[in-house]
């Protein structure tokens, strides 16, 4: 916390100099403005002016050039103009460089407290109190899980409202099968960021298996209230085709995990879902590989254009995906073709070639959506600056007697 308030005391030194700045120059500047003001023979010289013009006037009416009236009128015109510029040079006194001293003091102090009491509200000291104390259990030689634990128990007293606290300890309880730790750690966690699906589904993933795989009042309650929000959750999904798998319901258990791994983003997660997928697969006596006679030459083909109005967005070295999948988006992509955008416009064919996983090829189904995204970071999932474009319903049959369906990319992911 040391080098926390000294890093916070060199950004406010440059601010609070700047404040004393004025001070040190308001002595030269106050002498420098002394001597224009001084100097300054703009008063002369519009009287001056003035004595030329009057004098002008007197002579053309001693010459008889002007009666008495427009003499008279023209020199009140002469003497208002007279007034109105030395009016306009009229300075008032100059303040001692003294003056207003003693509120910069105040201001530097005020500034000083709005800092810290702003930091105190808006920062995270306590977030970085957690990093210390990783930190100091790292380079601690006697340095455990355990220690790690009770150090954090130890802020738990000082620090309960902070959510990170409750998002770290939660999985080490887990890991460490302190389960009932583990659920109050949770529990905590959801009363303070709210009941969010998947927080919720954790929840309900510690409960299930704490009740040794029973689908308890609990865990309905809280796997319902997830879906309600989120039918795609695959944590709650993936506890569904637990249980159906163990009930002996082994075509549930596939629909729930096939649905799972449309949506989960952890790769172990995934790869023990297929597993199980494969598992329930053989329980039912069906093949976990696709039939050669239903398979061969089946997909689509896409003929992917770029809307002209945003070339300028991409480089030639982007990556293109260009992905199939099941009209009701439960199954992960059923086939995946990569390319750059220096090849667009481009014409690829989709069939089980570009299958991600055995249990979802195009071949199995009969229509697909089409979605083509050009990403700048080269990731597979959307990101904001992508630019995409879809086509739903298309038709999957043979290749060699379809025409290609035509995608134009003209979105930007937001």
């Amino acid at each position: 916390m040391t080098l926390l308030w000294i890093a916070l005391a060199g950004v406010l030194l440059p601010a609070l100099w700047l404040l004393v700045l004025p001070l040190r120059t308001a002595r030269r500047w106050q002498a420098e403005q002394l001597a224009f003001e001084n100097e300054d023979a703009a008063a002369e010289q519009n009287v001056a002016i003035f004595e030329r013009r009057l004098s002008a006037l007197t002579t053309a009416y001693d010459e008889g050039k002007v009666n008495q009236r427009q003499f008279e009128d023209d020199k009140l015109a002469l003497e208002r103009s007279l007034l109105e510029d030395t009016a306009a040079t009229r300075r008032r006194p100059l303040k001692s460089h003294q003056a207003g001293r003693l509120a910069v003091p105040l201001v530097m102090l005020a500034l000083v407290a709005v800092s810290v009491i702003w930091y105190q509200h808006q920062g995270a000291e306590d977030d970085l109190i957690l990093w210390s104390i990783g930190q100091d259990v790292r380079a601690d030689p006697d340095g455990s899980r355990a220690m790690y634990i009770e150090r954090l128990e130890a802020q738990a007293l000082q620090q309960p409202g902070n959510p990170n606290l409750w998002r770290t300890l939660f999985p080490l309880y887990r890991e460490t099968e302190q389960m009932d730790s583990a659920v109050n750690a949770l529990e905590r966690l959801i009363a303070l960021e709210g009941r969010l699906p998947p927080l919720l589904a954790q929840l309900a993933q510690l409960r299930f298996f704490m009740a040794e795989r029973e689908l308890t009042d609990e865990v309905q309650a809280l796997t319902d209230e997830v879906l309600e929000v989120d039918p795609r959750q695959p944590t709650v999904l993936g506890i569904l085709g637990i249980h159906a798998f163990d009930q002996g319901d082994y075509e549930m258990a596939v629909d729930r995990w096939r649905r799972a791994v449309a949506n989960v983003e952890n790769p172990e997660m995934a790869a023990s879902l297929r597993e199980g997928i494969q598992t329930a697969q053989a329980r039912l006596g069906q093949s976990t590989e696709p039939a050669a006679e239903e398979t061969t030459g089946r997909g689509v083909r896409v003929n992917v254009t770029l809307d002209p109005d945003l070339a300028s967005r991409i480089d030639a070295d982007d990556k293109v995906f260009i992905i199939a999948r099941d009209l009701a988006g439960e199954r992960p992509p059923l086939a995946v073709v990569q390319g750059l955008a220096s090849e667009l416009p481009m014409t690829v064919e989709l069939d089980d070639r570009a299958a991600m996983m055995d249990d979802a090829q195009i071949s199995q189904v009969r229509e697909v959506r089409l979605m083509v995204r050009v990403s700048p970071s080269g990731q597979a999932t959307p990101q904001p600056g992508d630019l995409w474009g879809d086509v739903d319903g298309v038709e999957v049959g043979p290749l060699d007697a379809q025409e290609a369906t035509e995608v134009i990319i003209n979105r930007v992911f937001e």
